[in-house]
């Protein structure tokens, strides 16, 4: 036993090697871009990007390993890195044109003010998270995603956080309030009894009523698209650690049991779970990585010790399987650090490829399981 907790822990600390490598080459080989998804294993192509939410992504990984190697005396370059490739994000404070400030701010400003506790950097999240709560619709209750005002999609759930961050922290009524409702209605409308998700929501902007569940990335309207389910897995299970609201917690639970009883033995999801059967062998690593670091949040916030025992073990299981079988150690000519991640499979933009997000939610991951 204890030798193979040995060999876990070096493969952890390999993968983690390989981690910093590939980023220095990113930043060497293609100085001050921000990558999306590798085109053949490549991050500098011409592929359509869809949407502009990504950015947040390479200096949050910057700062997880810089956090890493400031423990061991090592961490100027990556604070220098991280500094960097964060300043220039500041000015999408006021961006309404994405619902992904949180997944912007929060990777990158929250980590920075972390080492700092400068105000100023506070002041940058905390209008980010005002600015969010702009997407807000009345009728609906819910902040209404980058498609249009009649559409609500499960990733938001990764994004409120910071609403929910900005309301604490100014004292904010109406800012709870906006955070709140949106959560509620996300719960509502997206969260099935299953606990499995749909991607989209749509509304009547007249009246503000439901309409139906829908999709952009996955098979169906009602199938259950994986990285959804992950975003609500870790978003529901985040919005109980600001709020305390036990109906978060079970609704975060409620996901991550229907994650572990639906993928596969090696805890790797395809894309979809309701895919046909040949679809379903394209997996999305992303998926699987954003749900370790969300199980392993639940670990510590869930009330029942089975149950925290349940997900510790299966975030560590997962981030063994993609350590094991994901991770580009070797393989000279690619670029990325996960393979087997997927972008828009519709749009055939980074289908088993590297994509940030898939990145990121495995540095901080790996970066939990190496504790």
């Amino acid at each position: 036993m204890i030798q193979l907790q040995t060999a876990r822990r070096e493969r952890l600390e390999e993968t983690f090697a390989h981690v910093k490598m590939q980023l220095r080459r990113l930043i060497e080989t293609h100085p001050d871009f921000y990558p999306m998804y590798t085109k053949y294993g490549r991050w500098k192509h011409d592929g359509e990007a869809w949407t502009h939410w990504c950015d947040g992504f390479l200096p949050g990984m910057l700062w997880i390993v810089y956090k890493r190697e400031a423990n061991g005396g090592n961490g100027g370059w990556w604070r220098e890195q991280a500094i960097r490739y964060s300043k220039p994000l500041e000015p999408r404070k006021h961006d309404r044109n994405v619902h992904d400030l949180g997944f912007i701010f929060m990777s990158t400003y929250w980590r920075w003010f972390q080492f700092t506790q400068d105000t100023s950097l506070k002041a940058v999240i905390l209008e980010a998270g005002r600015t969010l709560a702009l997407r807000f619709k009345e009728k609906g209750e819910y902040l209404r995603s980058f498609v249009s005002d009649d559409s609500l999609f499960i990733d938001i759930m990764m994004n409120v956080g910071i609403i929910f961050h900005a309301a604490i922290e100014l004292q904010d009524a109406q800012l709870l309030s906006v955070a709140m409702r949106h959560t509620l209605t996300s719960r509502r409308v997206l969260v099935r009894g299953d606990g499995s998700t749909a991607h989209e929501g749509l509304f009547d902007l007249e009246t503000g009523e439901f309409l139906r569940q829908t999709t952009h990335q996955g098979y169906r309207g009602d199938s259950c698209w994986s990285r959804g389910l992950a975003w609500s897995l870790y978003g529901f299970g985040t919005c109980y650690q600001y709020t305390r609201d036990p109906r978060f917690l079970e609704t975060a639970e409620a996901c991550a049991d229907f994650y572990l009883a639906n993928t596969p033995a090696d805890g790797v999801a395809p894309w979809d779970f309701d895919a046909p059967e040949e679809s379903r062998k394209q997996v999305d690593t992303s998926a699987a990585a954003i749900t370790a670091t969300g199980l392993f949040q639940l670990a510590r916030l869930s009330a029942d010790p089975a149950k925290r025992i349940l997900y510790e073990d299966a975030a560590r299981h997962i981030v063994g399987t993609l350590c094991e079988r994901y991770v580009s150690i070797g393989d000279a000519d690619w670029e990325g650090i996960l393979k087997g991640g997927v972008y828009h499979i519709h749009k055939g933009l980074g289908v088993n490829e590297s994509v940030m997000w898939g990145e990121y939610f495995f540095v901080e991951a790996l970066d939990k399981a190496l504790g």
